[in-house]
């Protein structure tokens, strides 16, 4: 056979089958641009009318568009066509045919979105733009295109446990409430705010993805009272479930409150504190043994700081409880205990006994820690995942920008969605 000619292999080399030829492959030297130039063969219409249930002629072509494509020898690469448009036999109706190469956004090719998707899996899409040499705003366009058309995909039919936890996107304000589901480990929904409307957007949103609020059968959240109504109101069948890290969080911040009272107290007690704050801050079994004699050695002098972090120590043991009623009892008498020194030692301890009022009156929820058998690892992952959302979305974070790199970064989408 004869040779193929550059025209014919990039032709095959794009996939463009028989209804598409590159007629033109040229270098634009001043831009170093590599321009693919492709039109329309007889062949499109036949095709094009099988689409349409109907005879589709050509009615005329729209001026030249350039799609980004991979690059070519490290020149960049774009194909330029000026599109045909249709014309239905059946109505009359002119529309603009859609090209194969077409990618989500009209700028690019499906091979370059692919590409620029995988970069912006391993790096901020700031940095993925720097890297193609395309804009923010545009990487940002295709990303939104992309997650909403696979978010629209997924499944939600199979979803019986669902975690919640909150998401600040800056310090101290505006919140998202992110929900996931605790099995197969991925973001569900992320929505602004963090009161029980929260989960009536969820459950709202169910429906939509084939999923049903019934069918969940556990939540996992924290004892916010705005959490507790939202699931009674809206997942009625859910046993809930306080996590092991969220009972641990409420004593870790009661510990970091008595620290910062009893340092206001005077100075002595300061400087002991400052002393021993990074003590106070790490699990025993991450002491150093330097760290370990100071913590013996500072034993009669630690004060109420030291009396609640023993506290918070013997409540994370209780955690090691084999069943369900030894750790009630537990909890009780830790419970016991918090009650009985507050009263001896006065006003200092207050936040401690706060937590363990807590502690009191979700007492089954906490159980259910044992009963459900349930381990919610994946709630604990969910603040590191958060910081690296926070990352990747840098100089961008508004609502829809942190939810569609939720979705991206762990809500398991298939990607590029064509």
């Amino acid at each position: 056979g004869r040779a193929m000619t550059p025209e014919e292999t990039f032709g095959q080399l794009l996939g463009l089958g028989k209804s598409w030829r590159v007629m033109e492959a040229r270098l634009e030297s001043e831009a170093s641009t590599f321009v693919l130039k492709v039109e329309e063969t007889a062949a499109l219409w036949p095709e094009e009318s099988a689409r349409a249930g109907t005879t589709v002629t050509c009615h005329d072509h729209v001026k030249p568009m350039r799609w980004r494509h991979l690059n070519v020898f490290n020149k960049e690469c774009v194909i330029e066509c000026a599109l045909p448009r249709g014309r239905r036999g059946d109505n009359g109706k002119v529309y603009r045919v859609t090209p194969p190469w077409e990618g989500r956004s009209k700028h690019f090719t499906q091979e370059f979105e692919a590409f620029a998707v995988t970069l912006m899996r391993e790096m901020p899409v700031k940095r993925a733009g720097q890297i193609l040499g395309e804009s923010d705003s545009r990487m940002w366009r295709m990303l939104f295109a992309h997650v909403k058309a696979a978010y629209a995909r997924l499944s939600f039919e199979n979803v019986v446990w669902v975690g919640a936890d909150e998401m600040n996107r800056r310090k101290g304000h505006n919140y998202l409430t992110v929900f996931a589901d605790l099995v197969q480990k991925r973001v569900l929904f992320a929505t602004p705010g963090k009161g029980s409307e929260t989960w009536e957007a969820f459950a709202a949103e169910m429906p939509r993805h084939n999923g049903h609020p019934k069918s969940i059968t556990q939540v996992a959240i924290d004892m916010s009272a705005a959490y507790i109504k939202g699931v009674r109101d809206h997942f009625g069948n859910a046993q809930v479930v306080y996590d092991k890290f969220h009972v641990i969080q409420n004593v870790v911040e009661a510990c970091d409150q008595i620290r910062k009272l009893e340092s206001r107290i005077d100075a002595a007690s300061r400087e002991r504190l400052e002393r021993t704050r990074w003590l106070l801050r790490k699990n025993p079994e991450n002491w150093t043994e330097k760290e370990a004699q100071k913590w013996e050695s500072l034993a009669k002098e630690r004060g109420m700081s030291g009396l609640a972090y023993e506290m918070r120590l013997v409540l994370q043991g209780i955690y090691e409880s084999k069943e369900a009623n030894e750790a009630r009892q537990k909890f009780q008498n830790w419970c016991a205990w918090v009650q009985v020194m507050r009263k001896e030692t006065g006003e200092l301890l207050e936040p401690m006994a706060q937590a363990a009022r807590m502690v009191e009156s979700h007492l089954e929820g906490i159980l259910a820690h044992w009963t459900q058998g349930l381990t919610t690892a994946f709630m604990e992952g969910l603040n590191s995942l958060f910081s690296a959302v926070k990352r990747r979305a840098r100089g961008y974070r508004t609502v829809e920008y942190m939810t569609a790199m939720l979705y991206f970064v762990a809500g398991k989408l298939s990607l590029p969605c064509y």
